[in-house]
């Protein structure tokens, strides 16, 4: 009975071994106990993934890019202001398509961020706090123009439309094709649509105008909310694709993405930065 006792004894440590190394080798190879486990810590991990601000470099790198042609038309704007040059803003095609280029990449690439937020988890009390740093940008952007251009002050410039049109724009960001189509639809009313009731200043900010309102920066709803949904459906197919498509740009100078980073500080900044420097050089 003793050696019988012992015998058994015996085999159940190796089985109770075995079982010990099987259980080992399933939690390397991923048993269902240990996906079960797994699992459970998954959506805490999820959730502080979600919980910080993507950030595409490339995006980065596009957005500092429309820094820059802004700056240099900017700086051109500036020379004119001081009699430096006689370029003319207001009809030359090259000036105006310039232009037009600038607002483009810098509306379609709001319509970029707003999918990035969205993909990021942003909360509705940090949407809400960009949207009032932007719109009170844009006041300072009014208050400052009206002090330099006091016939010609900014009242609904790049700032007040990407402040509106965010807003506007935000319930269609999971819905890309609805948001290209209505953006298309925009963008076509916006350019080929027009009536003298939107030329008084109460309506203008929405588009529409018989003729240019008298100010230094105009960006009306139409077309250019057009463009903020037509962004959405860009982010989307680039978060789709995993951003291949401009994966390159991510090699870009560090400097550039800076730019990109920082876009409202900078276009805070560089116009009494630009000014400053020409009534420094320039003496008038």
């Amino acid at each position: 009975m003793s050696r019988r006792r012992q015998r058994e004894r015996s085999q159940a440590a190796v089985q109770g071994g075995r079982g010990a190394a099987a259980g080992t080798a399933s939690a390397v190879n991923g048993s269902p106990a240990a996906v079960t486990a797994e699992t459970a810590r998954t959506p805490r991990r999820a959730a502080g993934k979600r919980a910080k601000p993507v950030r595409r470099m490339s995006i980065d790198v596009l957005r500092g890019g429309a820094i820059c042609l802004m700056i240099v038309y900017h700086f051109s704007f500036d020379l004119r202001y001081f009699r430096a040059i006689a370029a003319d803003f207001e009809h030359d095609p090259f000036w105006l398509g310039f232009r037009a280029l600038i607002v483009t990449s810098f509306m379609a690439l709001v319509g970029v961020s707003l999918v990035l937020a969205d993909v990021a988890g942003t909360s509705r009390v940090k949407f809400w706090r960009r949207i009032a740093l932007i719109a009170a940008c844009a006041l300072a952007a009014t208050i400052g123009s009206y002090l330099v251009f006091p016939r010609r002050y900014i009242f609904f410039g790049i700032l007040h439309c990407i402040a509106v049109a965010s807003v506007l724009a935000w319930p269609l960001v999971r819905r890309p094709r609805a948001a290209v189509a209505a953006g298309l639809a925009i963008v076509a009313a916006g350019l080929t649509l027009s009536h003298p009731a939107f030329d008084h200043r109460a309506l203008s900010w929405l588009g529409f105008t018989t003729m240019k309102p008298a100010t230094e920066d105009y960006v009306p709803l139409a077309p250019w909310l057009g463009v903020v949904l037509i962004g959405i459906g860009i982010g989307r197919a680039l978060v789709a694709t995993q951003f291949r498509a401009v994966a390159p740009l991510a090699a870009a100078p560090a400097w550039l993405r800076w730019l990109g980073r920082h876009s409202l500080a900078v276009y805070m900044i560089h116009q009494p930065v630009l000014l400053g420097l020409l009534w420094v050089v320039l003496g008038r």
